[in-house]
């Protein structure tokens, strides 16, 4: 039945170069669709058949995208497409989530110190600023059990944790590619390292000022609240903070070495695997770091990982779901790259200006909108090839629209705890930790109220 529905009308044969995008329909996104839709309800409405089986669905939508494509287009043609969505992206993509998470793991912030409002801030302000250099995920999963610890005496915390979600969790990571999964897979199309730090550093800066004023109004204003409530003993009293588990801050430098080695290295040498071109540069690259994530597994101590309640849940998680993503945007990325010839020219013309240029806000607004609710790296990567996905014409004359897009995807992963990975990660750990968090749509009123102005703001004052 799948196939017979998603057999394109007017073309039965692969165009000479791949998937034919012009005259595929619809109905081929419906995988794609049906897995965000998964990953976004899974976890809420159905969270014990989703916590033991997710790899399953996943592996479900996957196949009713392969086993379609080859019967519609040939076995070689298929093979290639996903191929090569799942050896020159995936790989990488993963590769580099479980180097990060991994080497952070074993680094440990032992101690305590108390969680004033400008201690707080300073926190906040720390961990956005590492979000861009060790991921928006290696900065979460260092910097939240110290928080935590730092105002688990104080009756009003859950906020904290919210805004270090918006920060840490999200807006911090839109600096570099290794921030956030969007950005780096914007680098793996051939965005330049540092394109994002030349290009998003305004955009940037404004809305993490905003955010952290709007914090420390609230937490000043709560703050002094509780200085005549009941004083609750402090769990964990303020001691020496001391970093462990050093031997890890080479081996992250090491992992930013290798991938600005690959975009400054280019040897001309690729190997091919059915029909999949594989450079030696990006294959070095997931080699070194890669080796880089098992030494720090031989060298960083056990009991700094249990410390951090270290384990492979929420790597394997990811890996499990985004192989299953980049599989089932293989096809809506062909008519995507049909642009106006294509099924989703209704989308073409909406972020399209009567002229026929790009509409920046359009851009920013939609990349968000959806990023808020599905995982903004597939996101990011729709809308990537819907500005036409070459990344050289992006970054030069449609720079302004590429940093749309970026902004979009990386802001407003924080409107909600599926927005990006980390988000939910933070909120489970401080719910196990006794902070009385809100739930999906509470934490949605803290959004709507901080985050939405602040965008509203910040995309009329960049992109309008």
């Amino acid at each position: 039945m799948a196939v017979a529905i998603l057999l394109p009308g007017t073309a039965f044969a692969a165009e000479e170069h791949g998937l034919p995008g012009r005259t595929m329909s619809l109905w081929w996104a419906l995988p794609f669709a049906g897995l965000l839709l998964s990953i976004a309800t899974g976890p809420l409405l159905f969270n014990h058949v989703w916590e033991h089986h997710y790899g399953k669905i996943a592996a479900f939508w996957a196949a009713l995208v392969v086993v379609p494509l080859a019967s519609a287009f040939g076995t070689t043609v298929a093979t290639e497409a996903v191929l090569h969505a799942l050896l020159t992206e995936y790989m990488s993509f993963i590769i580099l989530l479980f180097a990060l998470f991994t080497i952070s793991g074993g680094i440990l912030v032992a101690g305590n110190i108390h969680g004033t409002p400008l201690v707080n801030a300073g926190l906040l302000l720390i961990g956005a600023l590492l979000a861009s250099v060790i991921g928006t995920t290696g900065a979460s999963m260092i910097l939240i059990r110290p928080l935590i610890r730092a105002n688990d005496n104080r009756p009003f915390n859950a906020h904290v944790i919210i805004f270090f979600i918006f920060l840490v969790s999200n807006i911090g990571g839109s600096l570099t590619p290794l921030g956030d999964p969007p950005l780096f897979v914007g680098f793996l199309r051939g965005v330049d390292f540092f394109w994002t730090t030349a290009n998003l550093w305004r955009e940037t800066l404004f809305v993490s000022v905003v955010v952290l004023a709007v914090f420390l109004a609230i937490d000043t204003t709560l703050h002094r609240r509780e200085m005549g409530a009941p004083k609750i003993k402090d769990p964990t009293p303020d001691t020496k903070v001391r970093i462990r588990g050093l031997p890890n801050l080479p081996l992250l430098a090491g992992v930013i070495g290798a991938i600005l080695l690959s975009a400054t290295w280019k040897p001309g040498i690729s190997l091919s695997i059915q029909g999949v071109d594989l450079e030696l540069q990006n294959l070095v690259r997931d080699v070194v770091i890669l080796a880089l994530a098992f030494v720090s597994l031989a060298v960083s101590r056990k009991e700094y990982r249990q410390a951090n309640g270290f384990n492979w849940g929420p790597i394997a998680e990811v890996a499990k779901l985004f192989a299953g993503i980049f599989v089932c945007i293989v096809p809506v990325v062909a008519i995507l790259r049909a642009g106006h010839e294509g099924a989703l020219a209704p989308l073409v013309a909406l972020v399209t200006s009567a002229q026929g240029m790009p509409n920046d806000l359009a851009y920013f607004w939609l990349t968000g909108a959806l990023s808020s609710f599905l995982d903004n790296a597939p996101t990011y990567l729709v809308f990537f090839e819907l500005a036409g996905g070459a990344p050289r014409h992006l970054m030069t004359e449609l720079a302004s629209t590429l940093a749309a897009i970026s902004a979009g995807a990386v802001f407003m992963g924080a409107n909600t705890y599926i927005g990006n990975a980390p988000n939910f990660m933070v909120y489970a750990i401080a719910r196990h930790r006794g902070v009385n968090m809100p739930g999906f749509f509470g934490y949605m009123a803290w959004s709507g109220a901080v985050l939405i102005p602040t965008f509203l703001m910040a995309g009329f004052l960049f992109f309008g």
